[in-house]
């Protein structure tokens, strides 16, 4: 069955505790994958290749809650532990990693909502 995205949420470690992170309103995953160019024996008209490296990064979009959440622009550079998963989170079904905080942007318009946006990279791998 497909999946609203409401249902799908990203937490931050906080302590002990899992805290979804402002909001969310909306998540873009993105892992990626290097590919190493190969000699063939065999083949002299086509590259080959073969997976290298993995990486990860996340964007997530939020609004803003209270005014107290424009401090959250000073996390910028901090490493996090992030849960990406349903609202009750399953290792099962989510993904948990390491991210350092990469950017984050608050947008305050007058006579608007303020929203806000994070961009993480990730440190290690998704498991």
């Amino acid at each position: 069955m497909a999946q609203n995205g409401n249902n799908i949420i990203v937490y931050q470690q906080s302590g002990n505790d899992w805290v979804a992170i402002a909001a969310t309103k909306s998540d873009e995953i993105n892992v990626d994958a290097e590919t190493i160019e190969i000699a063939s024996a065999t083949e002299q008209d086509w590259k080959r290749c073969v997976a290298g490296r993995k990486s990860w990064s996340l964007n997530v979009g939020w609004i803003v809650s209270e005014v107290a959440d424009i401090r959250k622009v000073l996390t910028v550079g901090t490493r996090v532990k992030l849960r990406i998963g349903a609202r009750t989170f399953a290792a099962a079904s989510g993904l948990e990693g390491y991210a350092y905080v990469r950017t984050c942007k608050i947008t305050m318009t007058r006579g608007n909502i303020s929203n806000g946006s994070f961009s993480f990279v990730g440190d290690g791998g998704l498991t």
